[in-house]
């Protein structure tokens, strides 16, 4: 039993671009999942059978699926936009559960995007505060692939995955894979968007993380989402020059990747 298991689904092999550099980021996120502080946490990759994963050190584990490659992976083929992200929660969600009740016996989970960073103090601080229902990771980093700065982005949980730490609990697991509807999978699973609201409803509210909790890496070649470098989305934009007070805070919430960032987000020793 772990207070926290990071919980990291790897999309199928015939769904990735290329495979070598998703093996190549998902080292990195498991680097930096492993400079935790505080030793009271486990972390399960979730893979289909046949993937080469990394080399996974101490703490990891491999819970492997069967499941079929998503058929609307790409956005241009879907026929429709929200076809495909229903597609996407599904694929992601399914995953998810599988690595869930893998670790069922978690106090808490994190779902980490395969190619994302979290702080090394996560643990620490969930050890610290085990009696609250979980956080929302409003507060983080965007960071361009293989760049030398980081924006602090304080709207986080809504442009990045990589932004729950919930009670396992809270969650209400099935006991068995099958016993889940496809809709409850991709809402509780499938997608970040809703779940501070659900658990809100239900009088169990997520509080905020009070640090910067995880990069978003960016910019990218494998990226799913094909998210657009720090420049362009947030300096050279038709918003950033309509309003150029953002501009000025974008530019005042860089900072560079110096040791202490490395240690706390990339796992450097």
């Amino acid at each position: 039993m772990a207070l926290i298991t990071f919980i990291i689904p790897v999309r199928h092999q015939d769904n990735a671009r290329d495979w070598r550099l998703l093996r190549s980021n998902l080292a990195q996120t498991i680097a930096s999942i492993s400079s935790q502080s505080h030793d009271d946490w486990r972390a399960i990759v979730v893979a289909n059978h046949g993937a080469d994963l990394p080399k996974l050190p101490e703490k990891f584990s491999v819970c492997r699926v069967d499941f079929s490659p998503n058929l609307f992976h790409e956005k241009d083929s879907s026929p429709t936009k929200e076809e495909f992200w229903d597609a996407f929660r599904l694929d992601k969600g399914r995953r998810v559960l599988a690595g869930m009740l893998y670790a069922r016996d978690s106090t808490f989970f994190m779902i980490v995007d395969d190619d994302d960073f979290v702080s090394a103090n996560i643990t620490a601080f969930v050890a610290q505060n085990a009696q609250l229902n979980g956080w929302v990771i409003t507060h983080g980093y965007v960071w361009d692939h293989g760049g030398k700065i980081m924006l602090g982005h304080d709207d986080f949980n809504h442009v990045c995955g990589t932004c729950l730490i919930v009670k396992s609990s809270l969650y209400e697991l099935p006991e068995r894979f099958d016993d889940a509807s496809e809709d409850w999978i991709k809402t509780m699973l499938g997608s970040h968007h809703r779940i501070p609201d659900i658990l809100a409803n239900r009088g169990t509210p997520l509080q905020s993380l009070p640090f910067r909790g995880a990069v978003y890496r960016v910019a990218h070649a494998g990226s799913h989402s094909a998210t657009p470098s720090l420049i362009r989305r947030y300096f050279i934009t038709k918003a950033a020059l309509l309003k150029p007070s953002t501009t000025i805070r974008n530019f005042r919430n860089l900072r560079k990747i110096d040791a202490q960032a490395r240690r706390e987000f990339f796992g450097e020793k």
